[in-house]
């Protein structure tokens, strides 16, 4: 009985995995946070698992632990936080490492909860109701978010791009 539930569970949890460290890296900033982060949610989920009664919606699940799992540890201990000038790009993760570092200061920029919705929905692919349902806001909020959010991205990488609609 163990080995078919570990092998649904190995089968459900292993195609998250990277969308589930990408997260994780995406709100610590710190690559070995990251990972105890992703382990923690893992193995929160393992003692969870005999009760999921949806097993198609996995991923939301696991991404709703990890969120939860790191506002606790926020609460518990302060995260190490990685200054701007000490920012290190892994070159196999970004085809431009100037861009990413402009991005990656965009969503420094933006409040928190637009910053979690928008990287839900973009490393996730969450619904608006997933998203809702994880961060625990409703639908308006989390659309108003990522709204906010995409605007706020815009002007701060393509500052020329409203002008030339004005113009225009």
């Amino acid at each position: 009985m163990l080995g078919s539930r570990q092998a649904a569970f190995e089968a459900a949890v292993g195609d998250c995995l990277e969308d589930l460290y990408r997260y994780a890296y995406w709100l610590c900033r710190d690559r070995w946070q990251a990972e105890d982060l992703a382990q923690e949610t893992v193995l929160r989920a393992w003692r969870g698992w005999p009760g999921l009664r949806e097993h198609r919606a996995v991923k939301g699940w696991l991404f709703t632990i990890l969120y939860r799992e790191f506002a606790r540890g926020t609460g518990r201990r302060r995260l190490h936080v990685v200054p701007d000038d000490e920012l290190h790009i892994e070159p196999q993760d970004h085809a431009d490492p100037a861009l990413a570092i402009d991005v990656d200061r965009a969503l420094r920029a933006l409040g928190e909860e637009s910053r979690h919705a928008l990287l839900m929905q973009v490393l996730g692919g969450f619904s608006c109701a997933e998203i809702a349902s994880a961060l625990g806001a409703s639908e308006g909020a989390v659309m108003t978010r990522l709204t906010r959010a995409r605007q706020a991205l815009r002007r701060t990488l393509q500052p020329d791009a409203g002008r030339e609609a004005k113009e225009g």
